[in-house]
Order: structure tokens, then sequence, then C-alpha cells
């Protein structure tokens, strides 16, 4: 299954009740079992931009160059920790987008309080994003 293979010993019927393109996750302790969807939000209007739906499984910085749209009415990106990497910080730069990619700390070194504000005063924009989540 892990390799996107239907194991053949499973009969024609359990095929159908199976959904074999999710997978397995763990998040804070708890399993999920599913997808997840990937936005661009356009911060003026809200709507939606692009979007990737991915398996639960798929690592959240793995489609941030999917979701970009350079059409988008602010050249900044608004996103969790997950998305920061130096990496995806000089992808940003070359692309003509301002990063608004919450800090995060590392271990034994929590974040200094400048920081902490920062991501919340980001936190205020990332939270419109949200509410698209919400209406789904």
């Amino acid at each position: 299954m892990k390799a996107g293979e239907v194991p053949f010993s499973w009969s024609e019927r359990k095929r159908r009740h199976k959904d074999v393109d999710a997978r397995w996750t763990k998040k804070h302790g708890v399993s999920h079992y599913g997808y997840k969807n990937h936005i661009s939000v356009d911060r003026a209007h809200g709507l939606v931009r692009r979007y990737e739906v991915t398996d639960a499984a798929r690592h959240d910085s793995k489609v941030l160059e999917q979701v970009l749209d350079e059409r988008n009415t602010s050249g900044g990106v608004w996103a969790d920790s997950a998305y920061r990497s130096a990496k995806h910080e000089e992808m940003l730069t070359k692309g003509g987008f301002r990063s608004r990619i919450h800090r995060k700390a590392q271990r034994n070194h929590p974040l200094p309080p400048r920081s902490i504000k920062a991501n919340r005063r980001k936190s205020r924009v990332r939270a419109r994003v949200e509410h698209v989540f919400g209406h789904q």
C-alpha cells in the first residue's frame, strides 16, 4: 500500500471499499487517516487562489511551491513554522515574495520574546486563512 500498490490477495469487493490513496499520520499523539488540504488564499479578498490535496502523511512544507501564486494581491507569504527552511526562504526571495513564515524554536533554545511577538502578529493574518478550512 505504501508503494502505491494494492495487495494482490484483496478481493475486488474489498478493493472497492478501501481508499488506497489515503494515509495515516500522527499529530500530537493522535492518529489521523485521510488527506490534507494545502491552500493559497488571497489576503484582501479571502479567495482560494491555488490548492493541493495530499495524503495525510505528506509534510506541509513539500507543497509550498505548488500553492504559491505570483498573481496574489500581496507578495507576503504567511505560513506556520513547518514551512520555515533555508531552501524555502531562498526560493521566496528569488520569486519576489516576502517571507512572513513563523520562526520556530530549536531544542533547548526557546524563541526570544521579540520572535514570539512577531509570530503573534503574523498569526492575526494567518487566522483569516483558517476560516477557509472552517467553512469546509
